[in-house]
């Protein structure tokens, strides 16, 4: 006999028990769905809470794409154009290569290859909550290793977590939304377990640090990448990675069907035609990223860690990282907390253009006196 609480359900009864108290993604605000809320129209709020490239895509892009004739037609399933692009672009032969939606997407893949219900992913917190958010998704175990006060790998803890069970290791790098970076050596040391690393280096052109050479030699190592940050193509969904050839085989059988869509493919070949327009703004990024950190350091209130990606955390005192989000939203000013046991004392910068820079230290000096 069923009771009353389980008929109100309906058709929710029928959902996977696991999944009826998942929380989601915390994802960036959106200018259009604070603008009414605010006195503020949209194109006036300044939006550094996603990492986004404020200079936009190569004019390449928008050009391609007002000329192309064929958005009716199903992009290549099999990515062949795409991935022998990328092939070029990288160096790398293109039976390592395989695209996705966005790097989320290759992310979600792998853990849908490789863990089954109750099999392990080791996730350095704090870090990129995709890594997580798939892996519950599908049933698997996190186990979360925190990282030291530096931000910086605790790998003594993160090899005494291996495990049978153990499927995966993400490893963000630069590390998301702390910007620190972890050495090669330390990359190689976990190579060396044998369980299959991920390296996410979405901000790799920000860094220059790369452990792609290294996907030749170890038969684990996974290097994902995207052309959101860099390329400014956050809004058309586009990353790809390097994997085993076996693994990048076995990717192009689990992915959706026609999953990059024409226009991103569109957007990527132009972008990499223009590849030094667009690494020309992420040097005004990384150039601007130096100005925000002393500009940050000089508030006693704040302090700014070192970053090598596209934005800075920065821990506060004196007064709850709840309160900077909310007094900058209501200057206009987009920013990321995260409410996470190590984190609730920090937000997130991403790196503007100047005057996006002047704009959040004029209200940071306000706020915090």
């Amino acid at each position: 006999m069923t009771s009353d609480a389980e008929n109100k359900m309906g058709i929710e009864k029928l959902i996977r028990k696991e999944l009826l108290s998942f929380g989601g993604y915390a994802a960036a605000a959106s200018p259009e769905t604070l603008a009414g809320k605010i006195g503020m129209r949209e194109q006036d709020i300044i939006k550094l809470d996603a990492n986004e490239n404020p200079y936009g895509p190569s004019p390449r892009v928008q050009k391609a794409l007002s000329k192309y004739q064929q958005f009716h037609i199903y992009p290549d399933d099999g990515q062949e154009k795409l991935r022998q692009l990328l092939a070029d672009y990288t160096g790398m032969d293109m039976k390592y290569i395989v695209a996705g939606g966005g790097s989320n997407q290759l992310i979600d893949l792998l853990v849908r290859l490789f863990v089954a219900e109750g099999d392990e992913i080791i996730n350095c917190t704090p870090t990129f909550g995709v890594y997580s958010f798939s892996t519950r998704l599908v049933g698997g175990k996190l186990v979360e290793v925190p990282r030291k006060d530096d931000f910086s790998l605790d790998m003594k803890t993160v090899k005494t977590a291996i495990n049978s069970k153990t499927k995966l290791i993400f490893l963000a790098n630069p590390n998301n939304p702390t910007g620190n970076l972890t050495p090669e050596t330390e990359i190689v040391e976990l190579l060396s377990t044998g369980v299959p690393v991920v390296v996410d280096e979405a901000y790799y052109e920000f860094s220059g640090m790369t452990v792609l050479p290294l996907v030749k030699t170890y038969d684990n190592l996974i290097v994902l990448r995207t052309f959101s940050k860099w390329a400014g193509l956050a809004g058309l969904r586009v990353g790809y990675g390097f994997f085993p050839p076996a693994i990048a085989d076995f990717m192009l059988r689990i992915k959706i069907p026609y999953n990059v869509n024409v226009a991103a493919q569109v957007a990527v070949n132009e972008s990499i035609k223009d590849a030094a327009y667009l690494m020309a703004s992420v040097q005004l990024m990384v150039k601007e990223r130096e100005i925000l950190f002393q500009g940050l350091k000089k508030m006693k209130w704040l302090q700014p860690y070192p970053s090598q990606a596209n934005y800075i955390l920065c821990r506060v005192s004196g007064i709850t990282a709840t309160q900077v989000h909310k007094r900058l939203q209501e200057k206009g000013i987009l920013v990321r907390y995260f409410d996470q046991p190590r984190l609730q004392d920090c937000i997130r910068f991403s790196v503007g253009k100047p005057a996006h820079t002047n704009a959040l230290l004029t209200a940071l000096k306000e706020i915090g006196g």
